[in-house]
């Protein structure tokens, strides 16, 4: 009997030993071995107490290759590499977007975007890469944007997807060099009148007057400066200023499922009618104003809705919102009212960057458990909300998507109990090896007794 506990035991071992050196379904563990990292230092930004920088920096440091981009996290930093905080430089938006340099070219890349907002023409030097949609004509075409909640909002793609980029294949013809452009418009407040007004470029602390129109990002443009206080001492205070960005991305391969950026924007125009969803323009304005509401207490909020039809199919695997200051959440959801994400801002409550009282510091990102199938021709429902207790100029609403084209397959060799994210192996190797000891427990106890009767123990009542 004690040979066959002890075969039975060796038997044991190799099966725990077999299902632990078992990968898990290729779609569980994904990249996540294979993940590279860099971080990166924008070219330097000048910056005075109350000054704005909108800069299009062009051909920034990237990875470089076909690969896959699985986050783009950033700050703003001082020249020791020392993270600066919102209320003293404000980060309204920063937007990352590649693009295709035609061969031979030979003007330098700010000639060519003398108009970076504008359609370029097809016959140009350089060819945008836009994003899958919906508004890709002005303003929201890049991959990866955010504003103040920069440094507390997680831009992660879950695995097994990124974001493919680099291909060979999808090269334009005559185009050789695949570049990234960097659009940063930050705003310094030291030393301002007044850091709200500033913040929500209200035109007339920046003098500049357009009618009907309050404030927003017609009045806070590149080099244009907000109003300061008077003696505020402006000449010893300049600094430089670098947008420090972190890429995590992998190489390309069989184990890597694409995933698309989409951008929807709450003030899009765009209207249901006849004819191909694709065909159908979308216009959006990126801003709106929230006016103050007449009465006081918990009903001040603005609420701000948008239907859109989907022009693919795919499955939403993250989504985040875009708010500014005043905002208190968006959401998105289906026609029939079933949520796919609430998107919660996070204010701080400190001086330290990362928790500046007043600023939106974070929005809560969305990893729905079981990806969220989204048809063709499908309306989703957008819904932002803004504390109007008083007014706010050139808010944003803008919900980001990340759409997988198709599922991982599941790998049928496993248990279902095995095709758990790879941060749950460790519990189920700890789990295996509890059971392993307590079997091993088990058998020797057996043994034991057995063997001592083996040996010509009695009992005492023979």
């Amino acid at each position: 009997m004690a040979r066959y506990c002890g075969g039975s035991l060796i038997l044991f071992f190799v099966l725990v030993l077999v299902i632990l050196s078992i990968s898990p379904s290729q779609g569980f563990l994904g990249t996540e071995k294979k993940i590279k990292s860099q971080v990166f230092f924008s070219p330097k930004l000048v910056m005075n107490p109350g000054s704005v920088a909108d800069s299009y920096l062009f051909d920034i440091d990237f990875p470089r290759g076909h690969i896959g981009l699985k986050a783009f996290d950033a700050e703003v930093v001082d020249e020791a590499g020392k993270p600066v905080p919102l209320h003293e430089t404000y980060l309204h938006h920063w937007v990352v977007q590649p693009y295709y340099v035609r061969k031979g070219s030979k003007l330098p890349q700010p000639e060519m975007f003398r108009n970076p907002e504008s359609n370029l023409d097809p016959i140009s030097d350089i060819i945008l890469v836009k994003n899958g949609g919906l508004c890709t004509s002005v303003g929201l075409r890049h991959f990866f944007g955010l504003g103040s909640e920069t440094r507390q909002t997680s831009t992660y793609l879950p695995d097994p997807y990124a974001i493919e980029i680099g291909n060979p294949e999808e090269t334009p013809d005559g185009y050789d060099e695949f570049k990234w452009l960097l659009n940063i418009h930050a705003i310094d407040t030291r030393g301002v009148e007044d850091k709200t007004g500033c913040i929500e470029c209200l035109c007339h602390l920046y003098n500049v007057t357009i009618d009907d129109y309050k404030g927003g990002l017609y009045c806070c443009y590149d080099k244009s400066q907000c109003r300061v206080k008077s003696g505020f001492d402006n000449g010893e205070k300049t600094r430089s200023l670098y947008f420090k960005y972190t890429v995590r991305w992998v190489d390309w391969d069989s184990s890597v499922l694409p995933a698309k950026v989409y951008i929807l924007d709450v003030t899009d125009s765009w209207k249901r009618s006849e004819g191909s969803i694709d065909s159908q323009e979308h216009i959006c304005h990126l801003e709106y104003e929230v006016k103050p509401c007449k009465t006081n207490g918990d009903e001040c909020i603005d609420v701000k809705k948008k239907s859109l039809m989907m022009p693919f199919n795919g499955y939403i695997v993250y989504a985040t919102a875009h708010q500014h200051a005043g905002g208190i959440g968006g959401a998105l959801y289906r026609e029939n009212g079933e949520g796919i994400c609430t998107s919660m801002p996070k204010y701080g409550n400190g001086d330290e960057p990362g928790n500046e009282a007043g600023y939106i510091v974070g929005m809560s990102s969305c990893y729905p458990a079981d990806p969220v199938k989204v048809s063709y021709g499908e309306t989703l429902k957008l819904e932002f909300n803004y504390s109007n207790e008083v007014g706010h100029t050139g808010v944003m609403g803008l919900f980001y998507i990340f759409v997988a084209q198709q599922l991982p397959e599941p790998n049928n060799s496993l248990p279902k109990l095995f095709e758990v994210p790879a941060r749950s192996l460790s519990f189920l190797a700890i789990l295996a090896v509890t059971v392993v000891v307590a079997f091993v427990v088990l058998i020797a106890a057996v043994i034991y007794r057995r063997q001592n009767q083996e040996d010509g123990y009695q009992s005492l009542s023979t």
